[in-house]
């Protein structure tokens, strides 16, 4: 009777859970760890019939992912460890770096165009390097320590100035660059994070809606301008229009995920990643949990990146670090933002402009500068109030044990 009349309510125990110091950081590592680990399931499950065919091995496309998995978990574990001033220090140098090698994507003979995308650079043994996948950290980081530097000057008679420049003509050159790349998927994503970034920062809402309006109209040009994005768009309205060619992807993922109803049809059951749906295991992963693990698994996914926004919004909120808090806003806005996009593409909501589902999708430049990005969202929780000393104090608890077993 007296255990049961301690009982909290669910809401209250969620309540006490989240008050504590490390909670921020807890999910932030959790729900990184169970999405990484779900995408290299799905992605064995999605890719072994096209590895089987193209190479003769069923597991060629999970081992290269598995690989930049273990470069991305050095990745995370790199940023978790180093200060925050280290990367305050070298924003600049890395810009400029992740800014020249998009650059070289662009010259004949360097950059390797892959799906009318030239955002490739050739590596040794096979393997291909995507630089604006890079630019999104390299970006946040850089808006993060400009305005952490010059938080007087944003609270300052010239504030509005302060916070445009040189922010917007930078960060938004490199946006363009993405947009010579053809990667209008990634140029949405870097475009939405420098909006939402200067934002945070306290600019006006006349000119945040000003900055809408322009961010509207230039995605507008950009689509109706490419006759194949204009086709996308116009198949959304109606993917039977076009069944064989623009409506093909939209119609095959709903089949997908129409034929795992609630409960899926099993792990490694998928009809459709037998061909007849393109990009299975990258831009579509998605339908194959739907069609595998059903309803139930694509929600637990849903509830995966809504927690991952939780976290980072309380990371922002409760930090007292400028830096660690425009970070936070940076990197939740970038992996929320980039998987609700997808997620709307593989729900026929939204049209289809080739972007991966962060974590789980193939491709090995997203994964290993996504899981160093959460590293560094992991390392900004630990500036929340309380949380970097209550690490410590678990950390000497741990250490305790086995200094008393070795005497």
């Amino acid at each position: 009777m007296g255990a049961t009349s301690d009982r909290r309510p669910p809401a209250e125990a969620v309540g006490g859970l989240l008050a504590r110091p490390l909670a921020s950081y807890q999910l932030v590592l959790g729900v990184s760890a169970i999405l990484v680990g779900l995408g290299l399931v799905m992605v064995l499950s999605a890719s072994s019939v096209l590895a089987y065919r193209s190479n003769g091995n069923s597991y060629a496309i999970v081992m290269k992912q598995g690989l930049f998995a273990g470069l991305g978990l050095a990745g995370a574990l790199a940023a978790l460890k180093l200060p925050l001033t280290f990367f305050r220090r070298i924003a600049g140098p890395l810009l400029i770096a992740v800014t020249l090698l998009i650059v070289a994507t662009l010259i004949p003979g360097i950059g390797v165009e892959v799906g009318g995308n030239r955002n490739w650079l050739p590596l040794v043994g096979g393997f291909r390097l995507q630089p604006s996948e890079f630019a999104k950290l390299a970006v946040i980081i850089w808006i993060a320590a400009h305005y952490a530097d010059h938080q007087k000057a944003l609270h300052g008679p010239r504030a509005t100035h302060a916070m445009l420049m040189p922010v917007v003509p930078v960060a938004g050159a490199i946006g363009c660059l993405v947009v010579a790349q053809k990667d209008l998927g990634t140029a949405v994503v870097l475009f939405g994070v420098i909006f939402a970034m200067v934002w945070a920062a306290g600019l006006p809402r006349r000119l945040v809606a000003t900055g809408a309006v322009l961010l509207g109209v230039a995605l507008v040009l950009l689509v109706t301008t490419a006759p194949h994005r204009m086709d996308r768009l116009m198949v959304l309205l109606d993917p039977m229009s076009d069944p064989d060619r623009t409506g093909y992807q939209s119609i095959h993922s709903m089949m997908a995920l129409a034929t795992g109803g609630f409960w899926g049809v099993g792990l490694g059951g998928s009809r459709q990643k037998w061909g007849a749906l393109p990009n299975a295991h990258t831009d579509f992963i998605l339908s194959v949990v739907g069609e595998e693990l059903g309803l139930l698994g694509t929600l637990v996914v849903l509830a995966l990146f809504v927690l991952l926004a939780i976290a980072g919004v309380r990371i922002a909120l409760r930090t007292t670090d400028r830096f660690a808090q425009y970070v936070a806003i940076g990197v939740t806005i970038w992996i929320t933002g980039q998987a609700a996009i997808n997620i709307g593409m593989v729900l026929g909501l939204l049209p289809v402009i080739g972007i991966t589902l962060p974590l789980m999708s193939y491709g090995g430049s997203s994964l290993l500068v996504t899981m160093t990005a959460l590293g560094l969202l992991a390392r900004c929780a630990l500036t929340e109030p309380g949380a970097s000393r209550a690490l410590q104090a678990r950390k000497k608890r741990d250490q305790e044990p086995e200094r008393g077993a070795r005497l």
